[in-house]
């Protein structure tokens, strides 16, 4: 990282940004681009061990892809807000970041239940009961957190 004063390595800081985020996008490796796609997302944390679980169709590009290599970026961010220097006449933009690496597998049927109820306490702070027929159509992936990093700008000059 360049600006190593922008870098944050406190682990429970880095989960605070997670929990802040309502978007994580990952990058797989495709033949020619990456392929990138942003998801709804679950964090579990287990001591120092950080998984992410993600929601799919039963087929499709995403799931090809991690089929041929589940190795995945990922990138979340949050708290963006404009900072204007007007005496120095510029601006900047301020914002909150984690960026790192993981292995992607897809979840057993037996476990799909759990999973999701992870993914839902992301968005809704509750215990969220939902249609449990859409487990039959719907792919969980669970992401293995091998590395993370985060990014703040904030507004000090």
């Amino acid at each position: 990282m360049r600006r190593k004063d922008r870098e944050i390595t406190d682990f429970n800081e880095i989960i605070d940004i997670i929990k802040k985020c309502d978007v994580c996008r990952i990058a797989l490796n495709d033949d020619e681009y990456p392929y990138v796609v942003p998801l709804n997302f679950g964090l579990d944390v287990q001591g120092n061990q950080v998984f992410f679980y993600f929601h799919a169709a039963m087929e499709g590009k995403k799931l090809d892809l991690i089929a041929k290599d589940n190795r995945a970026t990922f990138e979340m961010d949050c708290d963006h807000n404009f900072i204007l220097y007007e005496e120095r006449m510029s601006c900047t933009m301020g914002y909150a970041s984690v960026i790192g690496h993981g292995t992607i597998e897809i979840v057993a049927d037996e476990d799909k239940y759990e999973s999701l109820k992870i993914l839902m306490r992301q968005y809704h702070a509750e215990d969220f009961k939902f249609n449990t027929d859409m487990m039959k159509v719907t792919t969980v992936l669970k992401m293995t957190v091998t590395d993370m990093l985060g990014k703040r700008r904030n507004n000090i000059h």
